[in-house]
């Protein structure tokens, strides 16, 4: 048999022992984790190969695209964004090295993109063979898609486990848990939804309802097929942001037999005196296997709580603070509002997961069906869906987060604070109002404390360039403020 060639996207640091005779990877040397992930990949049913075999191929059909040849295929792949469905259409026709495709609004799945965009049988497939294109562009997702996520969500380092608990009080929280991750093992079970909602029984009630999948509005008939028949790398995954509105649910106190109902410990909500001009705050979360989030914080400086009703999801997650850098393999522009990270989630398993395991902070845990996970304000967190997944997150401000909430109302620019309607033009100022006819004493304190952490900072900085008098210990210079504006200290 002959040799394979070591796929480009594994780096110069693994070896190839043993290939399948069917042409996939049977066993590989390499970094933590590698050996499982790769222990079930299995040839490429077009037979695309990563873009190392090309130099030992006998044809390459990238030289068939004449000018387009000159380009890396991330630029190709780029390019292709710009065209419509039709105009993919007609290039995929005519070429197989360029063709990919898209489809919105009502439509039939077929178990592919390209089987739905063309309304393709099974039976009508044809099957070419792509044995002569070789691209980690196109390999890759493929690759992604058929990586067991089982090694990187078990052999969880005692050190890194998300604490686990039956239930916690309100002051049990606030005391002790406000600033920590943790499971609860309890209050979901107790949920009416935990009892009566699954796949079927959503689908008998809200089959045509529309929902929010990412980009694109689907009915839950259509997303349930997507979800039950796909092999995407990154599956869309449904999280609405009405879905109390279009299932007409009844949902608040535990006293008045709602269909689910907060937990004890999260029952604080400051936000709750913004009335109908709140940001957004609930989501019903749906997905199939490998669907997830890529590492973000939740929005406004809010915590959060995510309650699982089927299925299971490994959660990872890190502290923020100003002297922490991100997650590895995270990269945050100087303002905070552009994160860069791998495109999948699976791509960032790959490359990161094993250094990340090591990093100081890093906790991670699975959360079970009939749990419910607590992500505190301001934590980096990324989730991956096991095994189909309902779910429904809640996002809410304790006492004990509200200076954090304050400072990012006040001091971030307009496109990173989110979730409010249009019409709220000053968050910051209407939620300093509301806090101050319902909550003064809490504000007030909150407020306080901002206040001293300024003359913290300031009194550092005076220290370290100086005394209050501006005259410095080593004939330096120092810098003088003019006042005690907080926005004058650095």
């Amino acid at each position: 048999m002959k040799a394979p060639v070591i796929p480009a996207e594994l780096g110069a640091s693994t070896t190839l022992v043993q290939a399948k005779g069917s042409g996939g990877i049977d066993s590989l040397d390499g970094p933590f984790g590698m050996e499982e992930s790769y222990l079930s990949i299995p040839q490429h049913p077009l037979g695309i190969k990563p873009s190392g075999n090309k130099y030992t191929a006998a044809s390459n059909a990238k030289d068939s695209i004449n000018p387009f040849q000159v380009f890396p295929d991330e630029i190709l792949a780029i390019f292709l964004e710009y065209l419509d469905p039709t105009q993919l259409r007609l290039l995929g026709s005519t070429c197989r090295f360029l063709s990919t495709q898209s489809k919105s609004g009502s439509f039939t799945w077929r178990g592919t993109w390209r089987s739905t965009l063309l309304n393709l049988e099974k039976s009508q497939l044809s099957h070419i063979s792509c044995d002569n294109v070789f691209s980690d562009v196109l390999h890759r997702p493929f690759l992604c898609t058929h990586t067991p996520l089982a090694p990187y969500a078990s052999n969880i380092p005692a050190r890194n486990a998300i604490s686990r608990l039956e239930n916690l009080s309100h002051a049990e929280f606030s005391e002790s848990w406000s600033d920590k991750p943790f499971i609860l093992t309890k209050p979901v079970r107790e949920w009416p939804v935990f009892k009566s909602w699954d796949t079927q029984a959503l689908l008998e009630q809200y089959g045509d309802v529309k929902f929010r999948a990412e980009a694109v509005d689907w009915s839950l008939k259509t997303y349930a097929d997507y979800m039950q028949d796909s092999n995407d790398e990154s599956p869309l995954y449904l999280f609405d942001r009405s879905f109390v509105e279009n299932m007409n649910l009844q949902v608040g106190d535990r006293q008045e037999s709602p269909l689910y109902w907060i937990p004890e410990c999260f029952g604080e909500d400051l936000f709750e005196v913004l009335g109908n001009q709140r940001p957004d705050n609930k989501w019903l979360i749906i997905g199939p296997a490998r669907s997830g989030s890529t590492y973000h914080k939740d929005p406004n400086a809010t915590s959060a709580w995510n309650a699982v009703l089927r299925g299971s999801k490994y959660w990872i997650m890190f502290p923020s603070s100003g002297s922490t850098p991100p997650p590895p393999g995270v990269y945050v522009s100087e303002d905070q509002s552009e994160v860069t990270s791998p495109l999948s989630i699976t791509e960032w398993l790959l490359g990161f997961h094993a250094e990340a395991r090591k990093t100081p902070g890093c906790i991670e845990g699975v959360c079970n069906e009939g749990e419910i996970l607590h992500v505190p304000s301001g934590w980096w967190h990324l989730v991956v869906n096991l095994e189909a997944s309902i779910a429904i997150t809640q996002n809410f401000v304790p006492r004990s987060h509200l200076p954090e909430v304050l400072t990012f109302l006040k001091e971030n620019i307009a496109d990173q604070v989110s979730g409010f309607k249009k019409e709220v033009t000053d968050p910051y100022g209407i939620f300093v109002q509301g806090m101050k006819k319902q909550h003064p004493e809490v504000l007030e304190q909150a407020l306080d404390e901002l206040k001293k952490k300024a003359e913290g900072k300031k009194r550092k900085w005076d220290a370290a360039v100086g005394n209050q008098n501006g005259e410095t210990n080593g004939g330096g210079f120092s810098f003088g403020f003019g006042g005690d504006s907080d926005e004058e200290i650095p």
